[in-house]
């Protein structure tokens, strides 16, 4: 059993379901970032700590085409933690909200044994995107180069080094991509749990299935952690979504084609493990 998604089906807002939840005219989304469960200490400084965990979060407005106003800050602080180390943790918190006219207004900090964040983003859309909004025909695509994640994570666990700029420390959000391709999109969401998974919900969502049109393997297929885009789009507008991502030097990979069956892709569920 799938607990996450146990739980989550216990609540009863109507508001639950999407990225963020639209409530008025605002959108409210949260996530934690956990060590020994999204990050260990040994692989990532404090600054990558505070940057990751601010983009992922970030990731969510992003992908309801919505910009970020505010963000809460929920810290659990080791005891051994340096007031340097913290130094480090804060201003990457406060830099990278910045690069997306993002203001830290508050939170909290606890004492704990482990280090974890909890991110509150409060966000502005004129115009949402949901994950609710599919159409038989549509396709499928995703944005990006898929795969970097799973395999920098798989490096890490065997002590071998990565690269800086891997996208396991830098997601990369495809912000101008997704405001410039809203008109022409029927729904979209953030891939976080792999585009297998992600692909389902996003199928469940909309009570559809899906024909392939182009191969996936596992390496691709199972890689979470991406924050790339998951959109269904009409093939008319195909070519006009092809020169928006080309402008915004976006990969756009269309992998399939909605359908009126229930075909899924396999799925590992990577939480309460």
């Amino acid at each position: 059993m799938d607990k996450e998604h146990y739980l989550i089906n216990t609540l009863h807002s109507h508001h639950i379901g999407d990225d963020a939840a639209v409530v008025g005219d605002s959108i409210y989304s949260m996530d934690a970032f956990f060590e020994d469960t999204h990050f260990k200490r040994d692989w990532m400084n404090m600054s990558q700590i505070g940057r990751k965990a601010m983009l992922v979060n970030l990731s969510d407005a992003i992908a309801m085409n919505a910009q970020p106003q505010y963000a809460l800050v929920t810290v659990s602080l080791p005891h051994d933690t340096a007031t340097g180390e913290i130094d480090a943790l804060t201003q990457s918190l406060e830099r990278t909200a910045a690069e997306y006219g993002c203001e830290i207004i508050g939170g909290d900090t606890v004492a704990g044994e482990k280090l974890h964040l909890c991110i509150t983003i409060i966000s502005k859309s004129d115009n949402p995107l949901f994950r609710k909004g599919l159409e038989a025909g549509d396709l499928l695509a995703y944005t990006g180069i898929l795969g970097e994640s799973k395999r920098d994570l798989e490096k890490l666990f065997r002590h071998e080094p990565i690269a800086g700029n891997s996208r396991f420390y830098e997601p990369v959000l495809r912000r101008e991509f997704i405001a410039e391709a809203r008109p022409f999109l029927h729904a979209g969401m953030d891939i976080s749990d792999g585009l297998y998974c992600d692909t389902n919900k996003f199928l469940d969502m909309n009570e559809y299935g899906f024909k392939i049109l182009k191969s996936i393997n596992d390496d691709i297929g199972f890689s979470g952690e991406e924050y790339e885009m998951l959109v269904g789009f009409k093939k008319e507008h195909l070519e006009r979504l092809n020169k928006i991502a080309k402008a915004s030097g976006t990969v756009l990979t269309v992998f399939a084609e909605v359908a009126e069956n229930r075909e899924r892709f396999p799925c590992k569920s990577h939480h309460f493990l």
